[in-house]
């Protein structure tokens, strides 16, 4: 299975995902950022993007690499990956149907002023222009199909540790 937590910069996927991890007995957390990451280190470059999940490759890299981790370990991968673009969600999710892989798809949702105080607050990544600019395409996408597609948890007023709480036992409650 995996439990991919979604949303935009500032909502508190990267800690949430390392708490759900704790709470769900035999996981580990996946970031298929890692996968742009590789994508970004090819020499010369694939075209310029500012986004690698534009990248063609990058969907079906980061369907492969799951399936072959949970084919290796079993268990259950957490994977904290914004997504805002329907297709590419459609794309990433038919690409698990494909394997049998059970997605339980959750949002973590909070509102823009508490997102932009989040960012511009970060003590660890610094207030980030890239960050900020994907509010709006966020707020888009919550209004237009990503908050149909998941499961909403709203972190506006939760810890990381309570909205791990929430998932976990969603998670293990089916």
């Amino acid at each position: 299975m995996i439990v991919w937590l979604n949303g935009t910069h500032g909502a508190g996927k990267t800690t949430t995902s390392e708490l759900v991890q704790q709470l769900l007995p035999d996981s580990r957390v996946f970031d298929a950022e890692k996968v742009g990451e590789t994508l970004m280190d090819i020499k010369p470059g694939l075209p310029s993007t500012n986004n690698f999940q534009h990248w063609p490759p990058w969907r079906p890299r980061v369907v492969e690499t799951a399936r072959r981790v949970l084919d290796c370990t079993g268990g259950t991968l957490v994977m904290p990956m914004t997504v805002l673009v329907e297709q590419y969600w459609r794309e990433i999710s038919a690409g698990l149907a494909e394997h049998a892989i059970e997605v339980r798809h959750f949002v973590l949702h909070a509102d823009q002023a508490t997102l932009r105080r989040r960012i511009e607050g970060d003590a660890v990544l610094g207030p980030s222009s890239f960050r900020l600019e994907h509010l709006e395409p966020y707020a888009e996408a919550a209004r237009t199909w990503l908050h149909g597609e998941a499961e909403v948890t709203d972190t506006t007023h939760l810890t990381p540790w309570q909205a791990a709480l929430r998932i976990s036992e969603s998670v293990k409650n089916g």
